[in-house]
């Protein structure tokens, strides 16, 4: 059964695309713990991120730069914390998070309620600044 990220991949479900290429996607978490958080994900499904093919897993860490080097220009922070918890969806994924603090990337904060015009807008600032 394909998980929730690859059925994005498809389109067949939506989401705020901030950066794509032909293997990897990133887009913003819907439940985000600040303005800027962003998930990148190989478009291939792979549960486990160790499980990934060592030269898909580099792509997928440079293509992650990138995006992370957009969104400290968007949001500007001290850094753009990296998370790789794995647990939530079967699809291998990291999280990117604006930060100044590390409490910042305490996943047992409450997480920001966003309309879709609040997202599209975080999405939109993110790709001007890529």
């Amino acid at each position: 059964m394909a998980s929730i990220f690859s059925k994005i991949v498809a389109g067949d479900i939506p989401a705020h695309k901030v950066a794509e290429t032909d293997q990897f996607l990133a887009f913003l978490d819907i439940s985000p713990l600040v303005y800027g958080h962003v998930l990148v994900i190989p478009k291939q499904e792979v549960d486990y991120i160790f499980d990934i093919e060592d030269e898909l897993y580099q792509g997928l860490m440079l293509f992650a730069k990138q995006v992370a080097a957009g969104i400290k220009k968007a949001y500007p922070c001290d850094r753009v914390g990296v998370a790789v918890i794995g647990l939530e969806v079967p699809h291998a994924h990291v999280h990117l998070i604006p930060i100044n603090t590390m409490n910042d990337m305490n996943f047992a904060n409450p997480k920001l309620k966003l309309s879709q015009e609040q997202l599209a807008e975080v999405a939109a600032k993110i790709k001007a600044a890529l």
